[in-house]
């Protein structure tokens, strides 16, 4: 499949891309983000591997346009749940043995 990466024209394939990541280590994952095989790396991460190119030279968009077309999962960013923080009140309240 063709398709473009911070202006080049690339030719990827799915089994290329599968090649190229093969025996690469996943990094935290902390934005959008694409399976391959049974590991889940950084878009910016693959576009790095697979183009040769440095990563503020592509956006991840361009990437997950491109792992999308060659039927890789792609994920958006990881939302956490809200850590409940003790407030005051509460934390009185629980000392009294209270429920507020």
């Amino acid at each position: 499949m063709r398709c473009v990466i911070a202006r080049y024209p690339f030719e990827l394939t799915k089994s290329g891309v599968l090649t190229s990541m093969k025996g690469v280590t996943p990094e935290l994952v902390t934005g959008e983000s694409v399976t391959i095989g049974r590991r889940r790396y950084p878009v910016k991460q693959v576009g790095q591997v697979v183009t040769r190119q440095d990563r503020r030279d592509f956006t991840s968009g361009e990437v997950v346009r491109a792992m999308t077309r060659l039927g890789f999962t792609c994920h958006d960013r990881i939302e956490t749940a809200p850590v409940a923080v003790p407030t005051p009140l509460r934390t009185a309240s629980a000392l009294l043995g209270g429920t507020a």
